[in-house]
C-alpha cells in the first residue's frame, strides 16, 4: 500500500537528496516549479532529464543509473506508463529509500515491487503540497 499517513510522509520529507526524473527546464511547468521549490527549501535536487544539460545551474543526468551521488528519494514527473521502467532503475540502486510519484501519476504494480524491495512508495501526491502542509 502506498504511504498515506502523515507521520511517514514527515519522515520521508526529512530526507536530503531528491533525484527528480522528468525535471523540466520550463518555468511554469510543475516539473520545473516543484523541484525549484524543493531546492529553495534546502533539498539537494538532482535533475534527471535526457534532453537537458543544466537545470537550476546544476548538472542534469540522462538516467538514474548515471547519478553518481547517493539518492534518498526519486521524485517522478513522468507519465504513469513510464513508472515501471523508472522503478527498474531504482531497484538497480541500493541507496534509494523512497519512490514518490507526483499528483495524477499512479502504478500500483510498480508500487508493490518498490515495497517488496523494502522501500517506501508514495503515489498521486504533490511533494510541494505535502511539504507545505507537514513541514512548512
Amino acid at each position: 500500500m502506498p504511504v498515506t499517513d502523515d507521520e511517514t510522509l514527515r519522515e520521508i520529507l526529512a530526507s536530503e537528496t531528491i533525484a527528480v526524473v522528468g525535471c523540466s527546464t520550463s518555468p511554469g511547468k510543475a516539473a520545473h516549479d516543484i523541484p525549484k521549490y524543493l531546492l529553495e527549501h534546502g533539498y539537494d535536487v538532482i535533475p534527471v532529464n535526457p534532453f537537458a544539460d543544466e537545470i537550476f545551474g546544476r548538472e542534469v543526468y540522462d538516467s538514474l543509473a548515471d547519478v553518481p551521488d547517493e539518492i534518498d528519494i526519486v521524485d517522478v514527473f513522468r507519465p504513469s506508463e513510464e513508472v515501471a521502467g523508472i522503478v527498474n532503475e531504482v531497484l538497480e540502486r541500493e541507496d534509494v529509500e523512497t519512490v514518490w510519484l507526483q499528483l495524477d501519476i499512479t502504478d500500483d504494480e510498480s508500487g508493490k515491487r518498490v515495497e517488496e524491495s523494502g522501500r517506501t512508495f508514495v503515489q498521486d501526491r504533490c511533494m510541494k503540497v505535502e511539504h507545505q502542509r507537514l513541514r512548512g
